[in-house]
């Protein structure tokens, strides 16, 4: 087939029980249809619209469909009854649960698959004899929230080790000392996942699911983790306040934001330790230094920094609005 220049091609995914969704999909310059972007989602009732990293996860399930019936270029009707029904009841069945269970299960990435498993083989002195987790980590906390806190990724000891987000090493004694100072945990410890740890009004993520090599995630691997995000992001229905530990944790909650459909301010907002930029769909983006052992060691990043980030966040969610 000749190469084609891009182009935006349009259906109406489905009319379903009054919710109505426009989805585009993007035609490769080397492929047909390869992927699934939405550019716009209009929402009538409530409940989850379809967002693009869902529709990317659905592709295969589309091209078997489109290797059955000739899709031509244009705005017409979706009509495949079979496969609407089953989009829409999908979105709508999402759970905590099942983007878990997807995240676990999850070989996306070659290096990092290679990396996690290494990394459990070979332990340092101080953990021989520990049974590694070595899989991806999912999300961990409130499922009710309205904080959320996105990182980096997980530490190939630390959370790679332990199962849970920010447990096990010392980027976690930081975080959850802050959060337990300013009522989010239950406790400042956070030592293995059976440790009794409990979060309240708070929610952990990620950009990248798996302990990288030098902590340092390729751009396809952010790619092949941003849908989960994604996925978080509709079901956290009563989020405010999101903080973000790093500029690249930043920059993939925008592009999360970008890719689930929602506005984002002009011009983009810009990390920085302290930032706060309000956002059109009436959350607040805070920005953190992380808090990574090159960051506090050498003084980057202090206690009183830190901590200064989670008591605007308190006041946020306490209706101060950051007057602190």
């Amino acid at each position: 087939m000749a190469k084609a220049s891009n182009h935006r091609v349009v259906y109406r995914l489905a009319v379903h029980n009054s919710m109505k969704t426009r989805v585009a999909l993007t035609r490769d310059l080397t492929g047909f249809f390869r992927r699934c972007y939405l550019v716009r989602a209009e929402k009538v009732v409530e409940g989850p619209v379809v967002t693009r990293a869902w529709l990317a996860a659905k592709r295969s399930e589309f091209e078997g469909l489109r290797r059955r019936t000739a899709l031509t270029a244009g705005t017409q009707p979706f009509g495949f009854a079979r496969f609407r029904l089953a989009t829409m009841a999908s979105v709508r069945n999402d759970s905590f649960a099942r983007v878990n269970r997807a995240v676990i299960r999850c070989r996306k990435c070659p290096r990092l698959v290679a990396w996690r498993a290494e990394a459990a083989a070979n332990p340092p002195r101080r953990y021989h004899g520990s049974a590694y987790w070595g899989k991806p980590l999912p999300g961990f906390g409130d499922h009710d929230a309205r904080i959320l806190i996105v990182g980096l990724a997980p530490a190939a000891h630390g959370g790679n080790r332990t199962g849970r987000m920010f447990t096990g090493d010392r980027s976690g004694d930081w975080l959850y000392g802050a959060l337990f100072e300013h009522g989010f945990a239950n406790q400042a410890e956070s030592v293995d996942r059976n440790d009794g740890l409990e979060l309240t009004d708070c929610y952990i993520s990620a950009a990248v699911r798996c302990a990288p090599p030098a902590n340092k995630p390729a751009l396809d691997e952010f790619h092949n983790c941003s849908g989960y995000l994604v996925r978080e992001l509709a079901l956290l229905r009563r989020l405010r306040v999101v903080v973000a530990l790093g500029k690249i944790a930043f920059d993939s909650y925008l592009r999360a934001t970008a890719e689930a459909g929602r506005p984002l301010p002009r011009p983009r907002p810009g990390f920085g330790h302290g930032s706060r930029h309000d956002l059109a769909n009436g959350l607040t983006l805070l920005g953190s230094y992380h808090p990574s052992q090159q960051n506090t060691f050498t003084g980057k990043l202090t206690v009183a920094m830190f901590h200064s980030v989670f008591r605007t966040a308190r006041a946020l969610l306490d209706g101060d609005r950051g007057r602190v």
